[in-house]
């Protein structure tokens, strides 16, 4: 029986979240199915480019906000 895959069996799979048997099937489908390929390919790249365009707050913002915290219990507890 031929499965079809979705982007989201996609996505899955590109995050890791696929059993091994879906992993070998999709893996098996791609290549067969040029069109799975490419959309593998473009969701991959928009993943990684997510993942590289993440950023982390500086030091500074993240002492300012342990600090509100830290006063705002002060504050609150009274």
């Amino acid at each position: 029986m031929i499965r079809t895959f979705t982007q989201n069996d996609l996505v899955r799979y590109i995050y890791k979240e696929t059993t091994p048997e879906e992993s070998s099937e999709i893996e098996i489908a791609m290549l067969f199915d040029e069109q799975l390929a490419d959309a593998y390919t473009d969701l991959f790249s928009v993943v990684n480019n997510l993942e590289t365009s993440m950023k982390a707050p500086s030091a500074k913002t993240v002492d300012a906000i342990i600090s509100y915290s830290k006063s705002y219990h002060l504050h609150s507890v009274d």
